[in-house]
């Protein structure tokens, strides 16, 4: 049976699951209070849901803490016994740092298909990674973090398969070979342009900034988006194109624009680019955002929305944030 999405859990049975996580892991933590988890634990199936999901996100930060703090003691040890500089050594701890970011940006809290489907595609990033390449036709992409595609160009066809997260395509002219981009949802057709595409659960989310580009949704249905204009399409409907998303594609440039956009959706674009579990309150989700946020720096982000915003960010645990509102 698959493991719940955290989507699937209310925040309350999650940010309670988290206290107690906290709660039972104090060296003061008695009898008493085990007995009160574990009844708080029978309540409900949710519960033990949520309790599953912290222990998961728990242990394996922990096994990443613990693997890299015995890879940096490693280093340590062997600096005592060669002459390597110090800057040698900290340039060489940095790696170490990176490669368990690295680890943990790869399990992250995302589905096992997304994760597998990163591990096996021809280009892919990580947690709070981007990525530029240099298509073989001359076509330029970028991906956006936790995003995976591969690459089928051929004699008839330039064809990218968007396995999950989002990319930003810039298109080289070849009157030879249509440029095609596959989601779960349908297929687009560049029609000399630049877009973006990005694959959410249960739907493709189209942003075309030149150009045009032609839309066929895996049962038929045909539909042009023109330049300045967002199609959001199922496998089964196409509606209305509407207007762009102003700054859509500012992510490349590791900004996030926000006009009017609601809290919640902010706090989850944030979640692509910080290690461990950030969630909001549905409470608060619906409150309207105006502003620039750092991408590379979360910390900075949640502190501009603080300040802001009627609202409180609190970390239960490093690996642990939630914003909810200010009491």
């Amino acid at each position: 049976m698959p493991r719940p999405s955290p989507n699937s859990i209310s925040h309350a049975s999650l940010e309670q699951a988290a206290q107690w996580y906290v709660q039972l892991h104090d060296q003061q933590t008695g009898e008493q209070d085990r007995e009160r988890w574990q009844a708080w634990l029978a309540q409900s199936g949710e519960h033990q849901q949520a309790w599953g999901y912290v222990e998961r996100v728990g242990q394996r930060f922990a096994t990443l803490q613990d693997d890299q703090q015995h890879a940096a003691g490693q280093v340590l040890r062997n600096t005592a016994r060669s002459p390597i500089s110090r800057r040698q050594t900290v340039k060489s701890l940095f790696i170490l740092a990176s490669g368990s970011l690295l680890g943990w940006g790869a399990w992250r809290q995302t589905s096992l298909p997304d994760t597998l489907g990163r591990w096996t595609a021809d280009l892919a990033t990580g947690t709070g990674e981007t990525r530029e390449s240099l298509l073989s036709d001359g076509s330029r992409i970028w991906l956006n973090a936790l995003s995976a595609l591969n690459v089928r160009f051929d004699g008839t066809q330039r064809l990218l398969l968007l396995r999950c997260g989002e990319v930003l395509i810039d298109t080289a002219k070849d009157s030879r070979r249509p440029f095609l981009v596959q989601t779960e949802q349908g297929q687009m057709r560049a029609l000399g342009t630049r877009f973006s595409v990005r694959q959410e659960e249960q739907r493709t989310l189209l942003n075309v900034y030149e150009g045009a580009v032609e839309v066929r949704t895996l049962h038929g249905q045909v539909q042009i988006v023109e330049a300045g204009q967002q199609l959001a399409f199922t496998q089964h409907h196409t509606p209305a194109a509407t207007p762009a998303a102003a700054g859509r594609e500012a992510w490349r440039r590791g900004v996030l624009l926000a006009d009017n956009l609601p809290l919640g959706q902010l706090i989850e674009e944030l979640s692509r680019y910080r290690p461990g579990h950030l969630a909001c309150d549905p409470a608060i989700a619906g409150l309207p955002v105006m502003g620039s946020f750092p991408l590379k720096d979360t910390d900075q982000a949640l502190r501009l929305l603080e300040a802001a915003l009627p609202i409180r960010v609190q970390k239960t645990m490093s690996w642990w944030v939630s914003v909810g509102p200010r009491a």
